[in-house]
Formats: structure tokens, C-alpha cells, sequence
């Protein structure tokens, strides 16, 4: 877990065994690893290797947290757990043995609206926050999907992307690095230079910003793992 976040940010469940954990409006089920995970296509052990992603997050050391789409039983009794990959292209999916994964379930869920420019923060399927954002150009859009937080990184002082950066597991769609990093959007503040394209615009590479106070609020709450849906 980044410094300074709430442990709250994603409270430890049991499923039931008929819970199917698909993502609702209420509450999400995550993926924490505790080992490197082979993905596969299908939820088989000999099924083919897609990738593998590490326990450990890249930019922040923090643990990694999938989103989860599904679970499947094989008839052997192995269990699988469909994620959500934070690879390209977007929106792309893989199985991993339930063994290498504890689970945990998430009241919290963001939602950006790119016609209206604002984001909503939601819990239990209620709406708690609403605030105005800035989108990528037209050149350079915020892409649509279903995506969740995959790393918390908090940005050093005097930084023009605010307190925090809640980078996310989609990519942009038409640039290949920004930032640094693989075109991976983010959720993240605004200061310096990025003032001066006003809340409601559209103006970013892609990423999604806002004012410091409401990344440094998403960032106690939503850990790795918490559903974006942008739409």
C-alpha cells in the first residue's frame, strides 16, 4: 500500500461459493497476488500462456490488485479467476489460478463522464462525489472502457500532476508514451502549466485531471483494483 492511504480503501471479504464476482454497481471483488500469475486464455492448465504479471507494481513497489470478472470451477475442482489485464489494447482479459491470488471486495467505484466532463465517485452504489475534469483532446481522447485502478503513485512535491496519480489499466489509443510511461492513463491533480486549461476542458493527452483536493480524496479511497468506467 502507497504511504499515506487509508486501509480502508478495500475492506477483506470471503466470497460465497455461487458468488459469481463480476463487478456490480455496488461492490467489486480484486485479485491481490502473492506470486508472479501465468495468464491464460482459458481457465485451464493447459491453456495458452498469455503473460505473466508480477506481485509487485512497477512504478510504486506496491502490491498488484486485478479487477475480477468472473470466477470458473474445473471439473477438477482447480479454480480460476477471469481479470481484467492492465496491458494493451484495452479492455483485454485473462484467467489465473485462484491459488495465486487472495481476494478482497471494494464498496468504492469511479465514473467518468466524457460528454459532461465530470467524474462521480460512488460507494455501495450510491453516489458520494461529483467534481469536473479535464479530458484528452480530440486528437489525443481518453479512451472508453471498463478499466480499474492498477498503481497509487504519489508525486513528489511542486509536481504539475498534483499530490497523487492513480494510473489506471487502460492505454491511450493513439500514443504509445507519454509521460514516461507506456501511454498508461491516469486519474491525477493539476498544477504549474496544467492551470491553465480550466476544469470542463478538453486538453490532456488522455489522462483525466482534476483539482488536487478530489485526487488526493480518490487516492484515500480507491486502491489498485477499484472499477473506472469511463464512458
Amino acid at each position: 500500500m502507497a504511504a499515506g492511504v487509508s486501509p480502508a480503501a478495500a475492506a477483506p471479504a470471503i466470497a460465497t461459493p455461487d458468488e459469481q464476482l463480476a463487478p456490480t454497481p455496488r461492490r467489486a471483488w480484486t485479485a491481490r497476488l502473492v506470486t508472479t500469475a501465468t495468464i491464460r486464455s482459458k481457465p485451464e492448465a493447459d491453456a495458452k500462456p498469455i503473460g505473466r504479471i508480477a506481485p509487485i507494481a512497477v512504478w510504486n513497489g506496491g502490491v498488484v490488485r486485478l479487477l475480477v470478472l468472473g470466477r470458473h470451477a474445473g471439473v477438477d475442482g482447480r479454480r480460476w479467476l477471469r481479470v481484467a489485464l492492465p496491458t494493451r489494447p484495452n479492455g483485454s482479459d485473462g484467467w489465473i489460478d485462484a491459488d495465486v491470488a487472495r481476494l478482497s471486495a471494494t464498496p468504492w467505484r469511479i465514473e467518468i463522464d466524457l460528454r459532461a466532463r465530470r467524474g462521480s465517485a460512488f460507494r455501495d452504489g450510491r453516489r458520494v462525489r461529483t467534481w469536473p475534469v479535464v479530458i484528452g483532446t480530440a486528437a489525443t481522447p481518453t479512451p472508453r472502457g471498463l478499466f480499474a485502478v492498477y498503481e497509487r503513485v504519489r508525486q513528489p512535491l511542486g509536481s504539475e500532476l498534483g499530490p497523487w496519480a492513480l494510473h489506471i489499466t487502460g492505454h491511450s489509443d493513439v500514443l504509445d508514451d507519454f509521460g514516461g510511461g507506456p501511454g498508461r492513463v491516469a486519474l491525477h491533480g493539476r498544477a504549474g502549466a496544467l492551470l491553465n486549461d480550466p476544469l470542463g476542458s478538453a486538453a490532456s493527452h488522455g489522462c483525466i485531471r482534476q483539482d488536487d483536493g478530489v485526487i488526493a480524496w480518490l487516492a484515500a479511497r480507491a486502491g489498485p483494483g477499484t472499477p473506472v468506467l469511463v464512458r
